[in-house]
């Protein structure tokens, strides 16, 4: 309501202009009497013509934006508070997101390792890094006989662990324990678990025989793939019979030649004995990680020597640009992840929300803060159906804000209208925006402005006022013309009719010609 009141005071305003208009045109008319007094006649002259579009509209910054996070998260750091100017590209807040700056980081570093391969095929080797491949290459050797000779002794170590758990541990509570029926020196409530580690232990001791047997001949040039994978079937071997002893001793009755302090006692070395086997698992694992690892490095190193020696082949070069492309996208990609985690401003501008707070979880696409250009504002209006015709991109007006009253004129242009309409209380318009021609400090967002659109002016036309035209049945315009006291209708060819009222007189009248106004009665 209050708007409309506001856009009723604003053509009271223009009212007042037209009858100024009027007055001024005054210099267009002639009034006079007749012999009896009662024609109203005016002379025809030329003067302006002038078509306006009179809308109302709301200032609007020229860029305004919601900004919020792309992805979730904990709020880490909030750089602006409302109020704030800001420059393009100022980071606002930010979530939590050291994994991404890290990543980005190790993405850029790669990217320089492959450019930097890359320059050198390119270079071609020099002596120097022969010398440096062939270096690496020695020094690779010494590191995987180093590791070789480290796998071969923790095997014999780990051989020398299972070897104790069954000979010095497991047979303490079992009576001939390295012939074909060895026998469990205590009662067992379970006679499965007896036979289980009866049957164990013969078995066991033999692949133990075969084992130490093997280990003779072991040394860094033997197959140590081989080697580990059967040091590790034995371990398990070694770990089932303990297991089973375990189980045994669990189930134990104690007897005159087997008492229970001696039971418990055999417990705690079965248990040790586990305890050192499972170390020895470990050892094993370690070392063959190791050695696999220096295997490699040495693979690469005597491949990176070929190639120094080989010199650089356009393919490898083509190979090596396809590297430095896909590290190049590996870039772009995290830095593409690290943005979600930002907020920064895409254009210079002034903060007029901040909502985000350092601590708080910030959700996914939900706006908390609030962008403005700085000091670039334009009005936002609705041209109805009806005017949008007249109306054109690059057409100046005069503007008038509420806030100052009708004595302020803010110059402005249009640059820009809608394709498709927008419907305004059940009416078709179209989004019109004009921008001000000067910027002004007054000028603030969202104040309400009322809008005279020129769309149209014309000098030296000889216009009259609308009423005066009549049309015929047939479609043709006359007017009432007196010459030598006589009025006659003459026919005229119209144009268009401006914003006082005035209809174009094409043809038909000439300067000079008295028109009658109002017929005496």
């Amino acid at each position: 309501m209050k708007r409309a009141i506001t856009w009723v005071s604003g053509l009271k305003t223009t009212a007042i202009i037209i009858a100024i208009v009027m007055v001024v045109l005054g210099a267009y008319f002639v009034f006079a009497q007749n012999g009896a007094g009662n024609d109203e006649l005016f002379v025809v002259t030329k003067g302006d013509f002038t078509k306006q579009v009179f809308v109302s509209g709301t200032v609007k910054a020229t860029q305004s934006v919601e900004l919020g996070f792309a992805q979730g998260g904990r709020v880490s750091g909030v750089y602006a508070k409302v109020g704030d100017k800001v420059s393009r590209n100022a980071l606002l807040a930010e979530i939590e997101n050291g994994d991404l700056r890290a990543q980005v980081l190790q993405r850029q570093a790669a990217f320089e390792s492959e450019e930097a391969k890359l320059l050198s095929l390119k270079q071609g080797t020099r002596p120097e890094e022969v010398s440096v491949s062939q270096s690496e290459v020695a020094k690779n050797e010494a590191a995987l006989e180093q590791t070789r000779q480290e796998l071969v002794n923790v095997i014999r170590d780990v051989f020398d662990v299972s070897d104790d758990a069954l000979r010095n541990q497991v047979d303490q509570f079992i009576s001939n324990p390295r012939s074909n029926n060895p026998q469990i020196v205590f009662f067992v409530l379970d006679s499965g678990a007896e036979n289980a580690l009866e049957t164990g232990r013969v078995k066991v001791g033999s692949e133990l025989g075969a084992w130490e047997k093997s280990l003779t001949l072991l040394t860094i040039e033997s197959d140590l793939t081989k080697a580990q994978l059967e040091a590790k079937q034995n371990l398990l071997a070694v770990n089932s019979i303990l297991a089973e002893a375990s189980t045994a001793l669990s189930q134990a009755v104690p007897n005159q030649t087997s008492t229970e302090a001696s039971v418990k006692e055999w417990v705690i070395d079965i248990t040790a004995a586990r305890t050192a086997l499972n170390a020895a698992i470990s050892s094993l694992t370690d070392v063959v990680t190791r050695n696999k690892g220096a295997e490699s490095t040495l693979e690469i190193s005597r491949k990176n020597l070929t190639l120094a020696l080989a010199g650089s082949t356009q393919a490898d070069i083509d190979t090596q640009v396809a590297k430095v492309k896909a590290a190049q996208a590996d870039i772009q990609n995290a830095r593409s992840q690290l943005l979600k985690t930002l907020i920064v401003a895409p254009f210079t501008g002034v903060v007029t929300k901040m909502e985000s707070k350092v601590g708080a979880v910030a959700s996914s696409n939900v706006s908390d803060i609030a962008l403005i250009s700085e000091g670039a504002f334009q009005i936002e209006s609705y041209v109805p159906e009806v005017d949008i015709a007249e109306v054109e991109v690059g057409d100046v007006a005069r503007a008038t804000l509420d806030a100052y009253g009708d004595g302020v004129i803010f110059d402005t242009k249009i640059i820009s209208i809608d394709p498709a309409e927008t419907i305004r209380d059940g009416v078709s318009t179209y989004k019109t925006v004009l921008q001000f021609i000067t910027q002004d400090p007054r000028i603030k967002s969202g104040m309400t402005a009322n809008v005279i659109i020129t769309t149209e002016k014309k000098t030296d036309v000889i216009s009259l006022p609308q009423r005066v035209v009549e049309t015929k049945a047939d479609g043709t315009r006359i007017v009432q013309v007196k010459e030598g006291g006589v009025v006659s209708d003459r026919e005229v060819v119209t144009g268009k009719i401006s914003s006082l009222g005035q209809i174009e007189i094409i043809s038909g009248l000439q300067v000079g010609d008295v028109v009658v106004l109002t017929e005496s009665k």
